[in-house]
Order: structure tokens, then sequence, then C-alpha cells
């Protein structure tokens, strides 16, 4: 599923327009990016955890050449799943 499937399916669960839909999903994601700015990590109770991680500066290999290469330190974004979407996950 990608951005204008997920608008979609919530204008069709809200029974509302595309556009205000749209809004709705892109303040959500803009609450959950700045949440992760402001406070390192946002659970949503039954979904699961987003959470920020600092990766150290390390030494990778250029997969086409074999050379070392150096690779910066960085942020990322990881994610635990909570029970709820666990259990809908192995559902199936």
């Amino acid at each position: 599923m990608n951005k204008s499937q997920l608008i979609d399916r919530v204008a069709s669960e809200l029974r509302t327009s595309r556009l205000a839909a749209s809004h709705l999903v892109d303040v959500v994601l803009e609450s959950v990016s700045k949440g992760l700015r402001e406070d390192g990590s946002v659970t949503i109770a039954g979904f699961g955890t987003f959470e920020v991680k600092d990766r150290k500066a390390r030494l990778g290999r250029n997969p086409y050449t074999g050379e070392t290469i150096r690779i910066e330190a960085g942020r990322r974004v990881g994610f635990r799943m909570g029970k709820a979407l666990r259990n809908a996950m192995s559902a199936d």
C-alpha cells in the first residue's frame, strides 16, 4: 500500500472527501515525524513504537569494486510491532 492508497482507504472508511483524508494522513505523518524529532520515540498503543537510533561510523565495502569505504555516522528510525499488530500478522 502506498500513500495514495492509504488516503483512498481513509476517505472510504470515514466517508469523507479524498482531500480531507489526504489532509488527515499528512497531519498524522507530520505528527509522527515531529514526535521523533522532539522526543526520540512515538508509541501507538496496539500498533507499535517508532524509535530514533544512532548509528556509529563504520567501515564498509563497495560491493562492485571491493574497495573499503567509510560510512558516516547517522540516525535511523526503527520500528517494534505492538502485540495487537503482531497477533494480526500471525493470524493468517
